[in-house]
This record gives C-alpha cells, structure tokens and sequence, in this order.
C-alpha cells in the first residue's frame, strides 16, 4: 500500500515537472520569439523574460535578435562608361519582426540570406551602372551606398521582416585583363604632368634668376655710385687737409711729399732712375732741409 502511495506521488511530481517545464519558456535579450497554435502564430515580438505556454497546444520559435553579417561572392559590375569592376561587399541585417520573418523563412538564416544576396546584387548594380570610376573609389562611396541601404531597408522590412543596417564594399579593382593598359594610361598621364610641372619650374627659375641678376646690377651701380662720391668726397677732404697743412709749414709739407714719392719711387728693388744726381727730386738726398748746399752752386 505504501509502495503504490509513493509511486502515485512520484508519478504526479513527474507529470508536474513535465507540465512546468513545457509550459515555462524564457527569452533572453539576445533573442526574438514568437509563439504559435498548431502552426499559426498567436503572438508575435515576445519580450525578453519568463513566459508561459500551454503544452502541446502551443510552440515557441526563438531567432537570434543579434545584429547578422551577410558576405557576397565576388560579383563583376558595370559603371556609367561601360567600365568593368570586381566588387566585393558585405551587408549587415537584423531581425525585426518575427512574425513575418518566420512567414518568409520559416526562421532559417539561410533563406533569409537567399532572399537578401539578389536584393543587395540588384541595387548595388543600379548604383554603380549609374556612377563612373572616378566617383567610385573616391570619397563619395560612402555616399553612393545610403540610397540602396535606405531602399532596401524599407522592402526588406515590408517582405521579410528585417532590417539593412549597413552596406559597405570591402574590395573595388579593375579586372585583371585591363589593369595593365588602365596603369600604363595612368603611367603616361603623369609622366606628361609632371613633364608640364618641371617647365613649368623651369620658367619660374628663369624668371627668379634674370630678376636676381637684374637687381644685382641695381645694386653693384649704386654701390659703385656711392663709393664713388664717397671717394671723391674723401679726396677733396684730404685736399684740404693738405692745402692747410702746406700753408702752416710749407717746408715740411715739401720735405713730407719728397718721401712719398721716394717711397713709390723705390717700391722695388729693380727699379731704376736716370736722372743727374744735381736733380731737384734729390735735394732731400744731399740736404734733409732740402736747401742748396754750395757745391751745387
């Protein structure tokens, strides 16, 4: 009797924890969840935390509420000129109605990438078909990818129930059989720029020296102006010097003007002079007063 007692209690704690256990679920922040009635949803977008469910009666699917990141296969575009380009791109997604995304995908990642990969491939082709290379690979990139993204968002959001948080390209080169004429094109244009570029300097050289060498000239003329006057200047002063120091001792003024012209006279040792020894350059030599002494007369 006891034995049936406690298999009876061990039953119904058993059929309780199965109760509790199915009928208990709990949503973490990391998911979405929905919950269905043999199949058809009766409830969609469930808050995080604990809930309850009736067993068997009902289903709960969760998806991951995480931001997701979708990387294309490497895709050949055409630009505005016709211009091939090799582009790789990824996209980021979300899931923000589960309801509808279950409807679409059943709640697997791989049929929602299915449906995203055409939709990103289209609009970003329209994007680039529309653009030239220039523009492309220049800062503007970032700019050309918010139409799409914004586009996209709002019919993935309506058809399938995500959101397109972000479009970015991670690689945009030219394909391989046309690199080497786009780099040899690029190659010439330079060389042709910089050949405009060094004549360019060498004009402006040209210029900077005949400039230089112009005002050189100016001034080299009015130093040569200057020291000019400046000499005659000093000239005329050692003039008056000399006038004045001649009427206050004309003797001396003699005797001082004799030895200058003996001392550029004889400034080398191989000059030589004929003159009479009686000459009158010579009366300093027989007389330091310069007086006639009476041999000469």
């Amino acid at each position: 009797m006891v034995n049936n007692r406690a298999l009876g209690i061990v039953a119904l704690l058993a059929v309780g924890a199965w109760i509790a256990s199915s009928s208990l679920y709990v949503v973490t922040e990391k998911q979405r969840a929905i919950k269905l009635r043999f199949g058809e949803v009766v409830q969609s977008d469930i808050e995080p935390g604990l809930h309850v469910k009736w067993p068997v009666l009902n289903t709960v699917r969760f998806f991951d509420a995480r931001v997701q990141m979708l990387e294309s296969t490497e895709s050949r575009f055409l630009t505005a000129r016709r211009n091939a380009l090799i582009v790789d791109s990824y996209v980021k997604w979300q899931v923000v109605d589960p309801s509808l995304y279950y409807q679409s995908t059943r709640g697997e990642v791989s049929r929602a990438e299915d449906l995203i990969a055409p939709r990103v491939d289209e609009s970003l082709r329209n994007a680039f078909g529309s653009r030239e290379v220039d523009k492309i690979i220049s800062e503007e990139r970032n700019e050309m990818l918010e139409e799409p993204q914004e586009q996209l968002d709002e019919r993935l959001r309506e058809e399938v129930g995500v959101a397109i948080l972000d479009i970015r390209l991670k690689r945009v080169e030219l394909p391989q059989e046309v690199q080497q004429a786009v780099f040899q094109r690029m190659r010439t244009e330079r060389n042709a720029e910089a050949r405009q570029y060094r004549a360019q300097g060498q004009e402006q050289a040209e210029r900077i020296r005949a400039r230089a060498d112009r005002e050189r000239q100016v001034t080299l003329a009015d130093a040569r102006k200057k020291a000019e006057t400046l000499r005659g200047e000093g000239d005329a002063k050692a003039a008056e010097i000399y006038a004045s120091a001649y009427t206050q001792d004309q003797d001396f003024f003699n005797f001082y003007r004799s030895l200058q012209a003996y001392r550029n006279s004889f400034d080398k040792g191989d000059d030589m002079l004929l003159l009479s020894p009686d000459s009158e350059f010579f009366r300093y030599f027989r007389s330091p007063t310069g007086e006639a002494s009476s041999n000469d007369e």
